[in-house]
């Protein structure tokens, strides 16, 4: 009896060893207070706002908006264009061959060359306001298309910082599951010479090689994840993951209350800010439809310059110049205009009803965030207690076992509890970092600018200047 239970007792204390080996390896993935990832060497390794900044440079979904919105402020210019002078030439020229029937029977042949070159220039000086109401529907287009831009920017960084923290979490899950191999591969190597030391059943044996196989299935499984969560990385950054360093939350960016952050959101959020430019735009386009039924006043000069070389004619060459001004006004086309004016009222009415639905919308997306974010820090706190909580039992679970007052299921139990508990702060400190981050963006901050990024700010107005007043030229202001 003296020798079993030596024999136990030290089966027990490799179990003990097995399970502090087990402890060391998963909070060394934790050493960080917020950190999502293991240790990394910082020279190589890549924060997160590297990779911020890397996908505000590179995403092809917020280069495709920008590209967008440089194509709406040529909306600028086109709209313009009605204030300034229409200048057509022409030039025509052909061979004619006539054959004339002279009074006395006989006839006339010749082969003319006739050729007329001319140039006519249209200024238009009234056309019921339309011009400066396309303008201004063009500017408001402008202006809705920014905060479209900017909205697609911030859904650009909230996916990277998911991206970012979903790697983390997922190599963090990695080792701890491999850890938690380790300790199982261990656990049933000792319950196997405990069971040829007739200390143990074949049950335990049984029971410890079922939880081993479990624990392979959950490393694969997270591997599989960690792989999936890799391709969604290189996807929104641009690169594939090297080695990342710890993510923080942006709570010093925050508001201190939930009133502060619906507040924020119902007037700084760029999706209401674009539905608030929308019904400006709709507004103003019913004037533009009303412009149909107003006078046009334009001015037409032109001057040609022809030559004939028929012999029957007076003439042989002939200069034109002439100056007209024209007064239309539409008096019915059918219907069409009242009917565009109606619709254009209409479309108003609907973009007023967009802008409240848009600005509820962000209302509640504000206090989801408020919400989530403050339940995160509480699930945190937790996680971090079960974990303590969960390592304190196992230790002592250990020290009964390797005394003969545990069996092998109750350490296994135990150790499956420990996993289990790290698994949820795994998540709990990822959700923790997006919920921050979601809370930034629900407040329209999540930029560039807030964050302080090491990248060059995307101003779109730049194009805009540059373009606005050009009044010819086919290449873009990049050179394409």
């Amino acid at each position: 009896m003296v020798g079993r239970a030596a024999r136990i007792g030290h089966v027990g204390r490799r179990v003990l060893r097995s399970g502090i080996c087990l402890g060391v390896l998963i909070c060394a993935a934790f050493a960080a207070p917020v950190a999502l990832s293991f240790a990394a060497t910082a020279a190589r390794a890549e924060g997160l706002p590297e990779a911020l900044a890397k996908a505000y440079q590179t995403n092809p979904q917020l280069n495709a908006e920008r590209a967008r919105q440089r194509a709406t402020d040529e909306n600028v210019p086109q709209a313009l264009a009605g204030y300034r002078p229409q200048i057509i030439a022409s030039l025509s020229a052909g061979l004619q061959a006539v054959r004339n029937l002279l009074p006395d029977n006989t006839f006339q042949s010749a082969t003319l060359k006739p050729w007329t070159i001319g140039v006519t220039v249209t200024q238009t000086l009234f056309n019921g306001f339309k011009t400066a109401n396309s303008v201004r529907v063009a500017e408001l287009q402008v202006r809705s298309g920014r905060e479209a831009l900017r909205n697609v920017g911030q859904g650009v960084l909230l996916d990277a910082v998911t991206a970012y923290t979903n790697v983390l979490a997922n190599q963090s899950l990695v080792e701890a599951q491999r850890a938690n191999v380790a300790f199982l591969r261990e656990t049933l190597g000792i319950t196997q010479k405990r069971l040829n030391a007739g200390d143990v059943t074949p049950t335990d044996t049984a029971q410890a090689e079922a939880r081993l196989n479990r624990g392979l299935a959950d490393l694969n499984a997270a591997e599989v994840s960690l792989a999936i969560s890799q391709a969604t990385y290189t996807q929104v950054i641009g690169n594939p993951p090297a080695q990342l360093r710890p993510a923080e939350t942006v709570d010093r960016y925050l508001p201190r209350s939930r009133d502060d952050a619906t507040g924020l959101a119902f007037k700084e959020h760029p999706a209401v800010m674009a539905a608030g430019f929308d019904v400006d735009v709709a507004s103003t386009s019913i004037h533009v439809a009303e412009s149909s039924l107003m006078p046009t006043i334009t001015l037409q000069g032109s001057a040609s310059h022809s030559s004939d070389s028929d012999p029957t004619l007076s003439t042989f060459r002939t200069d034109q110049a002439s100056v007209v001004g024209t007064l239309t006004q539409p008096i019915y086309d059918g219907g069409t205009a009242a009917s565009q004016t109606r619709q254009a009222k209409e479309v108003a009415a609907q973009s007023r009803q967009v802008l409240e639905q848009v600005r509820n919308q962000a209302r509640t997306a504000a206090v989801g965030a408020w919400v989530a974010n403050e339940g995160a820090k509480i699930a945190v706190a937790a996680s971090e207690s079960e974990v303590r909580a969960a390592g304190v039992a196992l230790a002592g679970v250990q020290k009964e076992a390797a005394g003969g007052q545990r069996t092998t299921v109750d350490v296994l139990n135990s150790q499956q509890d420990l996993i289990s508990a790290r698994a949820r702060l795994i998540g709990a400190l990822r959700d923790r970092v997006i919920a921050s981050y979601t809370l930034l963006s629900a407040i329209g901050r999540l930029d560039v600018k807030t964050l302080a990024l090491n990248t060059p700010d995307y101003l779109p107005e730049v194009h805009y200047h540059q373009v606005r007043d050009a009044w010819h030229g086919l290449r873009t202001p990049s050179g394409q």
